[in-house]
């Protein structure tokens, strides 16, 4: 058998690809050179509906609570409503959203005074996921013959950069559970190819598996690929060194994880009463964690640098079952909009809950090792954020927003920078997409890169 880094393990319609191993003799003509770094990688992390402003943002606690405002008037009232940015960088504040993250503090930094164009003539919630990653303003749009709001978005971009080293370009993954239409595509995905063509996110674990592993498919050969795999590894193992039997061991064991949970989740929707108006069946942390340990798997094997992670759909008015949050399952969307009196408490429920998935996406990249001995955390950059600043208002400004991630020591992290209040979030996507080795001056209606993430 001969086997290196790009190379796979294949038994049936099956193939998996192997984590880096030193001691294989091709291996070890593809081990980096003294210096060479492992690859970037790039998470964009998307959070639907906004979140609750007063247990996000720091010095918002005793804040008004906003009125639902439909429509498009979100916008209109922005100046009395915006929240008062003093910029600069200060020190990590931990509001009750932020708690989970205060065991990453120095891998993290939160940004505040980031704005988005808004466009007349769309709904709030689907240019909110459709518009997240392409920024377009509509100027700018009808300047390229553009049909605003959906240009190549920024994920694409990147992937046409550093895709030559991957199998895939980008990876576009949600977190959305149910297995019926609720509304229309723009409100499950926030990639797109070009103009009216959109990158189609993967919302099935098991066809999120099959895209990543599989050369045919592999449920027609096999229930259980890691059994035949196994069988490869078994032999391939004794030319490995202890250190790289222990990271093949550690491989492998992942994999079968992976497998025992994605079958877990098939049973549930199995035995599921299809009959009866259930929305979601699988359970919520756990279907979110599955669908990150695949993205990850598809990391650690170099199958991809680049990827789109939608926690949940926008809007989407429909229930949600958040195991361990809530006894019954509930509406996110409808709760955004009824936050007065004690309904704010309620729907920072779902907040945290959110954020203690990204905390986790956190903790297991800083726990896989790369080929020079660093952190998959340490050679990342991971966002998470939402298109609006306010669910009730839906409102296009003072956007939540936190990257992770040492991005191979360009990025100083554990800080919370203010921006100017207005700053556009193009100007980060920009940031970001210099940071993954793009030459480019400007992206959709920036107006600079955000030099104070730089180290």
């Amino acid at each position: 058998m001969t086997i290196n880094r790009r190379k796979f393990l294949k038994a049936g319609g099956a193939t998996m690809a192997l984590p880096f191993l030193h001691s294989l003799p091709e291996a070890m003509a593809a081990t980096p050179k003294a210096g060479e770094k492992p690859d970037k990688k790039l998470v964009i992390m998307y959070i639907p509906n906004g979140i609750v402003r007063r247990c996000f943002f720091p010095g918002e606690d005793m804040a008004e609570l906003p009125a639902f405002i439909g429509g498009f008037n979100a916008d209109k009232t922005k100046e009395q409503r915006r929240f008062k940015n003093n910029p600069g960088i200060y020190d990590l504040e931990w509001t009750p959203t932020m708690e989970p993250l205060r065991a990453h503090a120095k891998d993290i930094t939160m940004i505040t005074g980031l704005d988005r164009t808004f466009k007349n003539g769309q709904d709030v919630h689907a240019q909110g996921a459709s518009c997240y990653l392409t920024s377009l303003s509509p100027l700018q749009a009808a300047e390229q013959g553009i049909k605003h709001p959906n240009g190549r978005s920024l994920d694409q971009l990147i992937g046409d950069k550093v895709g030559h080293k991957t199998i895939l370009n980008t990876l576009e993954i949600s977190c959305n559970g149910f297995r019926a239409p609720k509304e229309p595509i723009e409100f499950d995905n926030i990639s797109w190819y070009g103009p009216g063509k959109i990158a189609p996110s993967i919302r099935d674990p098991r066809k999120l598996y099959d895209r990543l592993f599989s050369k045919d498919s592999f449920r027609a050969h096999i229930s259980d690929v890691s059994d035949l795999v196994l069988a490869d590894a078994k032999s391939l193992s004794q030319r490995l060194s202890s250190e790289d039997r222990s990271t093949m061991d550690e491989f492998m064991t992942m994999v079968r994880n992976v497998e025992v949970r994605m079958a877990k989740l098939e049973k549930l929707l199995a035995d599921a009463d299809v009959t009866l108006p259930k929305e979601e069946i699988l359970p919520r942390g756990e279907y979110i964690r599955l669908q990150a340990d695949l993205m990850l798997l598809a990391f650690q094997t170099g199958i991809t640098n680049v990827s789109t992670f939608m926690i949940g759909p926008e809007r989407w008015d429909a229930t949600l079952m958040y195991e361990g949050v809530f006894d019954k399952p509930v509406q996110h969307h409808n709760m955004t909009h009824n936050q007065k009196g004690k309904g704010y408490l309620e729907l920072a429920k779902i907040d945290l809950f959110h954020m203690q998935q990204y905390a986790y996406m956190i903790k297991r990249m800083r726990e896989i090792k790369e080929s020079d001995g660093t952190t998959m955390l340490d050679n990342s950059m991971i966002t998470y954020g939402a298109a609006l600043g306010d669910g009730s208002t839906h409102q296009y400004y003072d956007l939540p927003m936190i990257i992770a991630g040492g991005a191979q020591g360009q990025i100083k992290q554990g800080r919370f920078i203010k921006m100017k209040s207005g700053t556009l979030n193009s100007n980060l996507w920009l940031t970001l997409a210099k940071l993954m080795g793009l030459e480019m001056e400007s992206y959709a209606d920036s107006h600079g890169v955000i030099s104070d993430l730089w180290t």
